[in-house]
């Protein structure tokens, strides 16, 4: 058995020890750190803020839209409305109509929530850390409103290697 000490030794180990990456079935698991993907810079934002009352977004929102962009909830995964949309369009954000993102950007990660690889304009998006529920992740808002969209991940195909993965009731899709 640990003593206390030994604990704490292990935990600290436990936070700087390398990533174990294994990359098929049956090679041998390595002990090498995984490089870092590059990371997607989103500039500040020039887009005037614009800030809605509880009153009016209560009034205008699902209750499902509301607590996603207002109280940082999250949908059922699978569950939401563009999970499988395949049209060509543009998503804006529920709240203030801001477009976000392209459907060309759009794929299918199997993650149950709506993907992209990219945002439609520099600017229209806040990325924030994001510690809750003991994880570190990025938060993505809208960089107009500030509603709560979802979480960017750095797994992603493409060139940025992002996936912002995003609430369906969050956004408000239109076709082209």
């Amino acid at each position: 058995m640990l003593s206390r000490r030994s604990w704490l030794v292990v935990a600290q180990l436990s936070r700087t020890a390398p990533t174990i990456r294994s990359s098929t079935v049956g090679r041998a698991t390595k002990f090498d750190p995984v490089p870092p993907r590059r990371q997607f810079c989103v500039s500040k934002s020039t887009m005037a803020e614009v800030k809605f009352t509880e009153e009016e977004l209560r009034a205008r929102l699902t209750k499902d839209q509301y607590n996603v962009t207002q109280n940082k909830g999250t949908e059922a995964a699978f569950a939401g409305e563009y999970v499988n949309e395949k049209g060509t369009g543009m998503y804006n954000c529920i709240v203030c109509g801001t477009q976000l993102f392209d459907s060309e950007t759009k794929f299918d990660s199997g993650s149950g929530w709506p993907s992209f690889t990219d945002i439609a304009k520099a600017g229209t998006v806040k990325l924030i850390e994001d510690t809750s529920y003991g994880m570190s992740r990025t938060e993505v808002t809208c960089g107009k409103c500030e509603a709560h969209l979802g979480h960017v991940f750095n797994d992603g195909p493409g060139p940025s290697g992002q996936r912002f993965c995003i609430n369906s009731c969050s956004l408000k899709f239109d076709k082209k």
